[in-house]
């Protein structure tokens, strides 16, 4: 993990102080990125302090579950969501809040159910149509300046998408998904960070890289975190495609640190990282590269337990409050 600390290094070197919506400042800097040999330097767990490695795990689970409760995520042994849902006033405010735990449409809705319409001239046949065989539905006819239309929506499941293109069409360069939906901003109790993944497959070493997109980056609390999520998801899909992950190249837009967490920062830069664990998905989950089949709907059954970390060694651990 040397390449976190020289990131935090980085930032207390050439950030700037900058003030933000917690009320707490930040020193920060933009355009920052790391990136990982996943096969040849291990698994990207910090060891300067323990990762809390369960709950990075549970979120993930959630995120493939599109959970959208605090509760549910509790329920996976994932406890960040519980102040986002229950103690951001302007979230409390919200006319979109369902009420406890409701967290609004947030990351795996947007990666397993993201809303689509269309909203097409009722004469355009051969456009309705189209749309109809790739799983859009009418759901009203409206009159749009003037002109009647038909409103058509589906829910798009990007990840599965991408592992089909994966494994139908690995050259291609498209194969990605986000999380940052313009329409919802308003009705969530936290807008995504981690906002943009993009898979890049290589039939030919039978490889397969992430890179992760970062809008804003708690590097105290979420950079840790973030990495590690990523870095389980690569491996996960690599396994239900059968591709060996490689390359983890992690991009942050504002990587900072809250000032109440520089203490808990400089102690670890004064830690000398242990070696990288490794990261094993439980035999249950198919291996796609030995069985030949197929089975994306793993994404769904997966279950923390079924990921672990082997050999990891770590310092002791450090905390800090969450800027919410």
């Amino acid at each position: 993990m040397r390449p976190y600390l020289d990131l935090v290094q980085s930032i207390l070197t050439s950030g700037s102080w900058q003030e933000n919506r917690t009320g707490i400042r930040t020193l920060s800097l933009p355009g920052a990125m790391m990136r990982f040999d996943l096969q040849n330097d291990g698994f990207p767990a910090v060891t300067t302090k323990k990762l809390a490695f369960k709950s990075v795990v549970g979120e993930l689970v959630g995120f493939l579950r599109a959970t959208r409760s605090a509760a549910d995520f509790r329920a996976l042994g994932c406890k960040v969501w519980d102040q986002n849902a229950n103690e951001n006033a302007e979230w409390l405010a919200n006319p979109y809040r369902e009420g406890p735990d409701d967290l609004g449409a947030v990351y795996g809705v947007q990666w397993r159910q993201w809303p689509a319409y269309k909203l097409l001239d009722t004469s355009r046949s051969a456009q309705i149509d189209d749309a109809q065989k790739h799983g859009f539905r009418v759901v009203s006819t409206v009159v749009d300046a003037g002109r009647e239309k038909v409103l058509l929506y589906k829910a798009v499941d990007q990840l599965r998408d991408c592992l089909d293109t994966i494994i139908k069409n690995p050259g291609s360069r498209r194969i990605l998904f986000h999380g940052w939906n313009p329409a919802e901003l308003d009705a969530i109790a936290l807008p995504a960070c981690h906002l943009l993944y993009q898979f890049l497959p290589n039939a030919a070493t039978k490889e397969i890289s992430l890179c992760l997109y970062i809008r804003s980056n708690d590097v105290g609390l979420g950079t840790p975190f973030n990495l590690a999520e990523g870095a389980a998801l690569l491996h996960l899909v690599g396994r239900l495609t059968g591709y060996k992950p490689r390359w983890f190249s992690y991009f942050i837009g504002d990587a900072h640190i809250y000032e109440n967490h520089l203490a808990m920062l400089k102690e670890q830069l004064e830690r000398e990282p242990y070696p990288a664990p490794r990261f094993v998905i439980s035999d249950r989950v198919p291996d796609y590269a030995v069985t030949r089949k197929y089975e994306p709907q793993w994404l769904e059954l997966i279950e923390p337990s079924d990921f672990s970390l082997e050999d990891y060694v770590h310092h002791a651990p450090l905390t800090a409050p969450m800027a919410v």
